[in-house]
């Protein structure tokens, strides 16, 4: 008999301490003022891992205990999304959890970006990370991941292997379509990514017939209308400058575009290019005598105008052009002729400089 209760006694603690857990239990997961009516704006910012969300819920009120809400997500496969998140202290605790992870009451703020035309991949990223505050770095890698980009291939008839190019700096350079957007406030990277991607998508399926028919590929063009997009000063003279430079490719000459030589020594406008600069050779400086054509990828952001000039050209018999300071565009047949008009601009003080 006495063996039986010292059996049964310890079992009772143990129950007892069952019973007890869960009673405090349901009780810190009840809502902390079941009359409340007050609806309290809760932001989840990004970055935020679950025990951080939980420990903000309980410093706003809207939670009694951040233990057992950190027990009960460590024990589930639920996930918490960034946002600002409508709440009120009548919820328990399991169901603001379930606002969160099913992304319910959640504000539909929105977030407004212009990308501008002509810049490069860095500067998206930068406002990209600036906004939504992502890493920097790890933005670069992901947008160099080698199974993302996969995976935005098969999703994108535009985006091909050749972005794959080991001679190419970034692989997304010149595709993400620049323009005003608005974002959800919570938006992920890749929602980022792809709403630009979308948008290049529509630009350049109204050319898909002629792309297909076309001896360059899609890759080509982009290339192409990046330069177009710097060099062509004024957007009206940038089919007669898309013009000069096929008549330069259909004739073996390079392209001797200054702003693919800025981009390859990833130099800005505001500085001047060397004469190690011009000579350097990689995949981009088509000043050197190691790139016989179109640079390996694009090198900035392109515009509609710059896209539709790389697919439509001008015919003509000009070979050289340059832009004075009013954006005036002046096409020349040689070299002489040329030479003669920089010099002018020179003299009257019409040159211009990035």
């Amino acid at each position: 008999m006495n063996k039986k209760k010292f059996i049964l006694i310890p079992i009772l603690l143990i129950l007892i301490l069952i019973v007890s857990f869960f009673i405090v239990f349901i009780h810190e997961m009840s809502p902390v003022d079941k009359n409340s009516e007050e609806i309290v704006k809760f932001t989840v910012e990004v970055g935020w891992g679950k025990n951080k969300i939980v420990s903000e819920l309980e410093k706003s009120g809207l939670i009694r205990n951040d233990f057992f809400a950190k027990l009960v997500l460590k024990f589930s496969n639920k996930e918490l999304y960034a946002g600002t998140y409508k709440l009120s202290k009548d919820l328990s605790t399991n169901e603001i959890i379930n606002k969160i992870s099913n992304q319910e009451n959640i504000e539909n703020e929105s977030i407004s970006i212009t990308f501008v035309e002509g810049k490069r991949l860095v500067s998206y990223i930068k406002q990209i990370c600036d906004t939504f505050g992502f890493n920097e770095e790890e933005t670069i890698n992901k947008l160099s991941d080698k199974d993302y980009l996969n995976s935005l291939i098969k999703k994108y008839w535009f985006i091909t292997d050749d972005i794959y190019n080991e001679e190419i700096y970034y692989p997304l350079e010149g595709y993400l379509y620049p323009d005003t957007y608005e974002f959800k406030k919570n938006s992920t990277l890749e929602e980022v990514i792809d709403k630009m991607l979308i948008n290049m998508d529509r630009k350049l399926t109204d050319y898909k017939d002629e792309i297909n028919l076309s001896n360059y590929s899609i890759h080509e063009f982009l290339t192409l209308a990046s330069i177009v997009e710097l060099e062509g000063v004024n957007s009206l003279d940038r089919a007669g400058v898309a013009g000069v430079f096929y008549n330069r490719l259909n004739s073996g000459m390079t392209l001797g575009s200054d702003v693919t030589t800025y981009y390859a020594v990833k130099k800005d406008f505001s500085r001047d290019l060397t004469r190690n600069d011009l000579n350097s050779c990689n995949g981009y400086n088509t000043r050197g005598t190691c790139v016989d054509g179109l640079p390996v990828g694009p090198i900035c952001g392109v515009s509609l105008s710059s896209i539709a000039a790389s697919i439509e050209p001008e015919s003509h018999n000009y070979y050289y052009f340059v832009a004075d300071k009013n954006k005036k565009t002046y096409f020349s047949k040689d070299s002489v002729e040329h030479t003669k008009t920089v010099s002018k601009l020179k003299n009257e003080g019409l040159w211009y400089t990035y």
